[in-house]
Order: C-alpha cells, then sequence, then structure tokens
C-alpha cells in the first residue's frame, strides 16, 4: 500500500511506539483514514526492528 497522507498529531516526547500509537490511532480516525490504511500503518510499526524504528514510521506518517 503507498500511504502519502500525514496526520496532523503530536508526538509526545519520552514515548514507545505502542503508546504512541495509542495516540496517532485517534488523530489518524479523526482524518477519516480507512480502516485498511491505518491496519497498515500499525503492522508497520509493530514489526519494526526497534523502539526507534516503529517512531521513525510514525514520525514519517506525521504532518509537519
Amino acid at each position: 500500500m503507498n500511504i502519502r497522507k500525514k496526520v496532523r498529531w503530536i508526538l509526545p516526547p519520552d514515548t514507545n511506539r505502542y503508546a504512541a500509537l495509542d495516540l496517532w490511532v485517534p488523530a489518524a480516525e479523526d482524518e477519516e483514514w480507512s480502516e485498511a490504511e491505518i491496519q497498515y500503518v500499525i503492522n508497520e510499526v509493530v514489526e519494526a526492528e526497534s523502539n526507534a524504528a516503529g517512531l521513525e514510521i510514525l514520525t514519517w506518517y506525521t504532518a509537519n
């Protein structure tokens, strides 16, 4: 899936990828992302090699 959308939200400092997902998902839902798009990002974050890699993925899907 090639998602080019970005979510407007703020990644809290000193959080792990799972806690960040708990905040990112509702923000994506508020911006009317489809369930498939959200699930794709969740899978990418969960399957990341490390916490830092997972947070980097969420940062990519975050609007600046």
